[in-house]
This record gives C-alpha cells, sequence and structure tokens, in this order.
C-alpha cells in the first residue's frame, strides 16, 4: 500500500490546522483529519463555475467574485466559461499559505492559472470583500466550506445568515448569480435565499467526472431581481 506523505502544513487566521498530503498521486488537503478538498473529485467544483458563469459569457466586463481558492480547480473552469479579456476574477482567500500552495506543490493541477492577468487574488475574508462591494459583482462564487451546515472555520456562518445574504445581494449587480457548493442539501438554507429576496434552484450535481459518479453534491443557484 502507497504512503499518505504530507508534503506542508499551516494554520488558518482562526488557527485551525491544515494540511497537504499526497497519496499515490493524490492531493489533499485536510484539517483535523477531515478532508477537505482533493485534487481526485472536483466535478462538482467546475460545475458550480460553468453554472454561475456561462451565463455571462457574452458581457463585455463581466466582474466575478470566488470565495475560496482551494486547489484552484473552481478559479480555473470559470476563466474557461468566460474568456473575455476584459472579465475579472476576484478571488478571495484567507489563508495565505493555500495560494502559496497553488503556486508550488499544486501547480501541476492547473498550470499558468494564476499567471492570468485578469485574476486578483485579495487575502482577506470573503464577508469582507462582499461588504465593500454594492452592485458590482455578475456572480459570486462562494466554495469556502462544505456549505451552511460547515463544519471548517466557523466565521463562515456568517455567509449563510439572512444578514450576510443580503450583503451578498446588495454587492451583485441586478439579474445577478450567487452560486454556493455544498456537500449537501439543505431545505433550511433554500428557504432562507427565499427569504432574502432571490430567486433560488438547488441542484444536485455529480461529485465527480470520474470514479463514483453515483454521488452527488449540492449547488445553490439564487438570482438577484432586476428591481
Amino acid at each position: 500500500m502507497k504512503p499518505y506523505i504530507k508534503i506542508a502544513e499551516t494554520k488558518t487566521p482562526e488557527g485551525e490546522p491544515l494540511e497537504l498530503i499526497e497519496h499515490d498521486g493524490t492531493y489533499m488537503i485536510c484539517s483535523n483529519g477531515e478532508q477537505l478538498m482533493t485534487s481526485f473529485s472536483h466535478g462538482s467544483e467546475e460545475t458550480l463555475a460553468e453554472l454561475a458563469c456561462a451565463p455571462f459569457s457574452p458581457v463585455n466586463q463581466p466582474k466575478f467574485l470566488i470565495g475560496g481558492l482551494g486547489m484552484g480547480y473552481t478559479l480555473a473552469a470559470a476563466t474557461r466559461a468566460v474568456t473575455k479579456k476584459r472579465a475579472q476574477f476576484i478571488v478571495s482567500e484567507l489563508t495565505a499559505t493555500i495560494v502559496e500552495w497553488n503556486k508550488s506543490h499544486l501547480s501541476h493541477l492547473n498550470p499558468g492559472l494564476l499567471d492570468d492577468e485578469r485574476i486578483t487574488v485579495k487575502i482577506q475574508p470573503v464577508q469582507k470583500v462582499i461588504r465593500q462591494a454594492s452592485g458590482e459583482y455578475h456572480a459570486i462564487l462562494l466554495d469556502v466550506d462544505n456549505g451552511p451546515s460547515a463544519f471548517h472555520g466557523k466565521n463562515n456562518d456568517s455567509l449563510y445568515t439572512l444578514k450576510g445574504l443580503r450583503e451578498i445581494q446588495n454587492a451583485l449587480k441586478g439579474g445577478g448569480i450567487l452560486a454556493v457548493w455544498s456537500a449537501r442539501g439543505d431545505k433550511a438554507f433554500t428557504k432562507t435565499l427565499r427569504k432574502a429576496g432571490f430567486d433560488v434552484s438547488e441542484n444536485a450535481v455529480a461529485a465527480a467526472h470520474k470514479g463514483r459518479k453515483t454521488r452527488t453534491h449540492t449547488i445553490w443557484l439564487a438570482r438577484k431581481k432586476h428591481f
């Protein structure tokens, strides 16, 4: 059996431990024994970007905010879905070391991604970036945790409250989309999105493009009304 190799470790600004682990060519980022993300299964993260960004591909200067860099799969899929040279992709990543890992240990997963001049990485909580904006983004993509029932980084909980969702709505343009990734469904969150004034769909999508395709994750698409 091939060993699990710890390549690097760090802590989030909240003090949560993070470990970068490699096993038989697959990379994992883990915290307290829980796997947060893996290079083996990332189909639903790519679907998140495609569903949120593709509707704005005809726009000349679309602007997107992505909460969480992870291993770069969501960001890479967003840049493929929207190829306009004047598109802007703002990435809010809480932990600077995650960005460093994407430039070093994980650079082969999405080669040249962070060299794209359309991308700006901000090392700060996505909540702060959202609060600084007003009618600015065509889409906001949240893949900062395991979804509304987060187990990692409890400060993320504020994103999924009625107050947090109304702040997101304020940051979006009319007709803009909030897309939220989750490991599982959550009917209560769907109700909260509707209470915040969004038009909502809750979608079960394949967790991976390979392996066990019967496993699903959940993506909410919440559109801000034009008025």
